[in-house]
């Protein structure tokens, strides 16, 4: 069945995905900033859970793309992590993931790292197969 563009963006908005978490100091680095593979782990699971969401089947990380960190994330801030589809194919779909930092005790957010991660549905015997039915 072919999807309308309008039910694929609908599909898209309701698989965003936002988790949030505290920075402590078992993930961080010697800089008391958050541990970059620490950030890449936490990406690929929020961006793994709104592929997922957005497919309703069992899909793979299948590469990684433009990490940018931008800013350090020191110990002792929030992080919410962001993830939405950006792209779609037949078997797969893109998904950008943004960490947004904030302090505990001040107002405001800012933008410190993003990347996008690319997924592949597969069916029982791990071939690819359509993202959408």
């Amino acid at each position: 069945m072919a999807h309308s563009e309008k039910q694929i963006q609908q599909r898209i908005e309701n698989s965003e995905t936002h988790i949030f978490k505290a920075v402590f100091p078992n993930t961080t680095n010697h800089y008391e900033t958050l541990f970059g593979g620490t950030a890449l782990q936490l990406m690929d699971e929020a961006s793994f859970i709104c592929a997922t969401r957005f497919s309703r089947k069992k899909v793979v990380t299948v590469s990684t793309d433009k990490i940018d960190f931008g800013k350090p994330i020191p110990e002792g801030t929030l992080v919410e992590l962001v993830a939405k589809v950006c792209k779609v194919g037949n078997t797969s779909c893109v998904v950008q993931v943004d960490i947004f930092m904030e302090r505990m005790y001040e107002e405001g957010r800012e933008l410190a790292v993003s990347g996008l991660f690319t997924f592949v549905a597969i069916d029982d015997q791990k071939n690819p197969t359509p993202i959408l039915d």
